[in-house]
């Protein structure tokens, strides 16, 4: 599924989800990835929710994103809160959502000049 009519120039924009493929620019990613504008598109090391752990998150916090976009794959997936304790006490925003909501929310705020983080697990 295409997301944008392209209105936005930015390497980071994510112009396709289906589910297993996130394409960001022309790149197709069939692994985890983090978005994080002004820095190159990486691997992130979680295939699945239950792999994610609190000091995955803590290292966000370092990025200091006004929000955290948690995209938990083809469907919504809710993880035990005090996952997110590392970006609650660092105040830092964060949504889970499934992944497609992930990349439109973040492609919304990407075009807004926010501070977000993309943390995606196709």
């Amino acid at each position: 599924m295409k997301f944008t009519a392209d209105l936005i120039e930015s390497p980071w924009l994510v112009k396709a989800y289906e589910p297993g493929v996130v394409r960001v620019g022309e790149t197709e990613w069939r692994e985890s990835i983090l978005l994080v504008p002004g820095r190159p598109v990486e691997p992130w090391p979680a295939a699945s929710l239950e792999e994610v752990t609190p000091a995955m998150l803590a290292a966000l916090v370092e990025l200091r994103p006004d929000l955290v976009l948690l995209g938990t794959g083809a469907r919504q997936h809710f993880p035990h809160p005090a996952l997110l304790a590392p970006l609650m006490e660092a105040g830092i925003g964060h949504e889970v959502m499934d992944t497609a909501a992930a990349c439109r929310t973040f492609n919304i705020l990407l075009g807004e000049g926010r501070p977000v983080v993309a943390a995606l697990i196709p």
